[in-house]
């Protein structure tokens, strides 16, 4: 802060300018006799200045400062000690955190005692939590993550309404909490003053920057692993990815040659794992053989990927109006899948309420049925009532009694195939209750062509036909008789993986202009709005006509396949057979694929924990799928053990999950991991009588130490940010002594003012002296009188 000169003797001001004036008088009349000559009235001015000053000491001339009060503000010292400061930098000979310890040394640096001399001095060390420290001896540089943002808010609440003046801040600026950027809230944060440790400057080493994939929940579908690799260092040289599974055994290996220095390689990996449910895979990168010593680090070599691939068996429920070839081909696809399981209920007789045939004499009941089982009258099919024929039912009491007509009876399927059956075969409490189980329960719908699909099957204004994704009611000069049409995707159905069954456009194209031409089409109208067009066909006249739409209904999905003799495309040949068996599968299993179970477990990351903490969240529901609140839910949590893991894994952990207020029938749990790795976490549910509502599981992997090298570069623009939204600065290690010394000058809480008489140093009265004596001299010099 600048200073201020004032006046203390006020009293002299009109006695100094009397003199001075009377003084001045003096010296102008003197040198005035002395006209003519060219010095006279230098030496005037210098007799005048030396005269002036012994002046000014009338007034006794004070100087006024504002500073920090010694021992009254407090200043916090943070030092940064996460992994990163092992790190050695290009050309130097020691790493990181050594050159940090030397600069906290007070035997060896002068800012500490400066800093202490006037400010209250609390001292912390800061990796993934913050923690006091009295001298900075506990510095391992050993944290597994560098919560810049988490430690700044927590000294700044620590010390809450103390007088805090400032925080400085010894990093190297790669936070793992602020990958996003500072979010606001810092700017409220006293002044920091950042402390770059490190170099600029590239790094030998490789990074495994970003790691995705993408997964489905059926086990024969690819896991597609996309890594990017950042290569420091290594230009020219190739650089090898591996992907190995639980065991340690290399399922894929990929090689790049790095062509500049600071590239990102890009690797993808297509996999199908072994075993269905969960599991752990491992991607690493390596430099050439005989070169990982050169590496600036290697924990950021490798990631632990986990692929949660559901357990089966998914149930669906196909429901025709008659026996026909669609069933057939539709369950020889699904047989071979152990994920799946088709339970078939297949009208082959419709209700005849007029039929007047008894049979024998006194028969009342079908004579279909004539010999098998129990003819009473309860138990018996009536003329009035369809015959149904169960297929793949789980015991003898499933679908006895026709299509469902409880909520626990249908929402223990997973999806629902509807197939040439019109709609008065549902009583309006069914069709209802096929609306809720995809609107409420989260079921999937399909409808598929025929002569009572559709308009034909009058679904229009009923419980089905509107989740449909068409709309059904078709102009009166549209016709729904047979023609012949061409199979083709759309633009949509060329984005969706489920809908293709080749890997490149060209085969694809190739593979839908061999599929025969289709004879049976139920027309629509138009596609509803939100619903996606994946298929259309093409007629005889160039008419371009929707085949295969789909939509979000509620939770669920639904679907409308209007071709209606899709059969013919498995009749050609054994490889057409094999396509079409493939299609079916894909689409069902797209059907079936985000329909929630009535135990469902997920992980996610607390958002800005830096301890990589998952909030552990359980959704029980009941056979209903109702939320319920009073389960008893029980978390274990196990880390899994990695081929080639450093260290062993530990116990166990369990946990009981609490209910949560902001969803019915959610239980809620927080584990934060101890170690890097792949985690398993089983929820069993027990309800409030102690009956068993059952168990799920999921998984996540946990790469704190990779997060903290991602990159090792200091990261200067951040800490030069954070310094100019909290009013601070950055600051170089070379000046941190003269900014120390200049610290009690800047604003703080408490300041105090500071005077300093100027007229007594020796600067006044040795000026005054000097210009007297210089203008003696020079007039004796010259000759003056």
């Amino acid at each position: 802060m600048g200073s201020t000169l004032t006046f203390s003797a006020g009293p002299w001001l009109w006695p100094a300018l009397a003199a001075g004036a009377g003084a001045l008088a003096a010296l102008a009349w003197g040198y005035y006799r002395a006209a003519g000559h060219p010095w006279r009235w230098g030496l005037a001015a210098l007799k005048a200045l030396g005269c002036a000053a012994l002046a000014l000491c009338l007034l006794e001339p004070t100087w006024v400062r504002q500073r920090a009060r010694p021992g009254a503000n407090l200043f916090a010292v943070i030092a940064d000690n996460s992994q990163s400061l092992q790190v050695r930098d290009p050309g130097a000979t020691r790493a990181r955190g050594e050159e940090l310890r030397d600069l906290l040394d007070p035997t060896r640096a002068a800012w500490p005692g400066a800093l202490a001399a006037t400010f209250d001095v609390r001292r912390y060390v800061l990796d993934a939590r913050l923690q006091a420290s009295p001298d900075f001896r506990d510095l391992t540089f050993k944290g597994r993550a560098s919560a810049l943002g988490h430690g700044l808010r927590a000294v700044s609440e620590r010390l809450s309404g103390r007088p805090l003046a400032g925080i400085l801040l010894f990093t190297d600026g790669n936070a793992t909490d602020l990958r996003g950027g500072l979010p606001a809230d810092l700017a409220r944060l006293p002044p920091v003053y950042p402390v770059v440790i490190g170099r600029p400057g590239a790094v030998r080493d490789l990074s495994l920057a970003q790691v995705g994939f993408t997964q489905s929940a059926f086990e024969d579908a690819p896991v597609d692993v996309q890594a990017e690799v950042v290569a420091g260092g290594f230009a020219g040289r190739p650089v090898t990815a591996r992907l190995l599974d639980r065991s340690g055994k290399v399922l894929q290996e990929q090689t790049r040659e790095v062509r500049r220095d600071g590239e990102t390689l890009a690797f993808r990996f297509r996999f199908k794992p072994a075993e269905p449910g969960l599991s752990f895979h491992e991607l690493r990168v390596s430099p050439p053989p005989g070169e990982e010593a050169s590496e600036a680090t290697r924990v950021n070599n490798q990631r632990v990927i986990t692929v949660d691939r559901g357990r089966g068996p998914l149930r669906v429920l196909y429901v025709s109006g008659r026996p026909n070839w669609e069933y057939k081909f539709l369950n020889r696809a699904i047989e071979g899948d152990e994920q799946l399981q088709l339970v078939g209920l297949i009208r082959v007789a419709k209700r005849e309420p007029k039929f007047d045939f008894r049979g024998r004499a006194g028969e009342t009941s079908n004579p279909l049925f004539r010999g098998f089982g129990n003819q009473a009258p309860e138990d018996v099919q009536r003329y009035d009532q369809p015959v149904l024929v169960r297929l793949n039912t789980r015991d003898e009491l499933e679908l006895r009694a026709g299509f469902p007509r409880t909520p626990e009876e249908l929402f223990g399927y997973h999806a629902v195939i509807v197939d040439d059956l019109e709609a008065e075969f549902f009583s309006a409490d069914q069709a209802a209750l096929l609306q809720r189980f995809v609107s409420e329960r989260g079921g999937g719908f399909l409808m598929l062509g025929g002569i009572e699909s559709f308009q034909e099957g009058r679904y229009h204004r009923t419980p089905v036909g509107e989740m449909l994704p068409v709309y059904l009611d078709r102009s009166a000069g549209e016709s729904a008789g047979p023609a012949k049409v061409q199979f083709q995707l759309s633009r949509e159905g060329w984005l969706q993986p489920w809908a293709r069954l080749r890997e490149t456009e060209g085969e694809e194209r190739a593979r839908l202009e061999t599929m025969p031409p289709f004879e049976v089409l139920n027309r629509v109208r138009a596609l509803k709005p939100g619903a996606s067009a994946i298929a259309s066909v093409r007629d005889e006249k160039g008419t371009e006509l929707p085949a295969l739409a789909v939509q979000r209904f509620g939770r669920g999905r639904t679907a409308a396949l209007m071709v209606g003799d899709l059969w013919r495309w498995g009749m050609r040949d054994a490889a057409a057979q094999e396509d079409m068996a493939r299609s079916w599968r894909q689409l069902v299993r797209w059907l079936v694929a985000d329909v929630p179970g009535r135990i469902q477990v997920s992980a996610e990351p607390v958002a800005g924990d830096p301890n990589g903490a998952q909030r552990l969240q359980v959704r029980v529901r009941d056979e209903k799928f109702q939320p319920v609140d009073d389960a008893v839910v029980s978390l274990e949590v196990e880390p899994v053990l990695l081929a080639g893991a450093s260290s062993p894994p530990g116990p166990p952990l369990r946990l009981a999950a609490e209910p949560a207020a902001a969803e019915p029938g959610l239980h809620e749990a927080s584990y934060v991991p101890r170690q890097t790795g792949g985690f398993r976490a089983v929820a069993t549910v027990r309800g409030a009588d102690g009956s068993d509502l059952g168990r799920a599981e999921t998984g996540w992997s946990s790469d704190l130490a990779a997060e903290e090298f991602r990159l090792l570069q200091p990261n200067v623009a951040l800490l030069e940010e954070l310094a100019r939204r909290t009013g601070g600065r950055a600051v170089l290690a070379d000046e941190l002594d003269d900014f120390v010394r200049r610290l009690p000058e800047l604003r703080a809480p408490v300041m105090e003012t500071w005077t300093q008489p100027a007229w007594h140093s020796p600067f006044f009265f040795a000026f005054a002296l000097a210009c007297l004596l210089a203008e003696w001299g020079l007039r004796r010099w010259k000759g003056l009188p």
